[in-house]
């Protein structure tokens, strides 16, 4: 069966919050096991984080209909930051380059500032927040060197606000 996706509308401008919805209507939703949920970037006039789900049926896009959500049928783009997918919520603590990639949706690592793929070995602190991003079809991690000789996702649990110190 081919999948179904759909695009929920929000006003959401920022992807902490993007990542709390997401996760909320995924849970109301009851997403079969294999589905995406994914945050995109909507830059224009309008600037906001829309979401998509990648879904068995159409059963949850009229779900989301009937809670009263914009919904359009379809991916915004080929490149949504995963939140829910295959394997996430195993990637928790330290796991390998290694155990990353068999135990998940991921396709492949990279390492920033490093023209090569880490050693399966490797280890990935995952700080509970593993966000990858589609691209060219594969969802890729973008990983960066920490201390202690690990790495960790490039994306932060919890940024600092902009402007935070003024």
């Amino acid at each position: 069966m081919s999948p179904y996706v759909v695009t929920v509308g929000t006003d959401v401008r920022d992807l902490r919050a993007a990542d709390h919805l997401l996760l909320k209507l995924a849970a109301e939703l009851a997403l079969p096991e294999g589905a995406f949920g994914c945050t995109h970037l909507v830059h224009g006039e309008r600037p906001r984080v829309v979401l998509s789900f990648t879904t068995a049926s159409p059963e949850a896009a009229r779900a989301l209909i009937s809670k009263e959500y914009e919904v359009a049928t379809g991916a915004p783009d080929e490149v949504g930051r995963a939140v829910v997918y295959p394997g996430v919520a195993a990637l928790t603590g330290t796991v390998t380059v290694a155990e990353l990639l068999s135990g998940s949706a991921i396709d492949r690592v990279r390492v920033l500032g490093s023209p090569d793929q880490p050693p399966p070995e490797q280890r990935v602190v995952t700080r509970d927040h593993v966000r990858p991003q589609w691209q060219a079809g594969e969802l890729v991690l973008t990983l960066m060197p920490a201390a202690g000789g690990v790495l960790v996702p490039f994306e932060v649990p919890d940024p600092t606000p902009c402007c935070a110190d003024h």
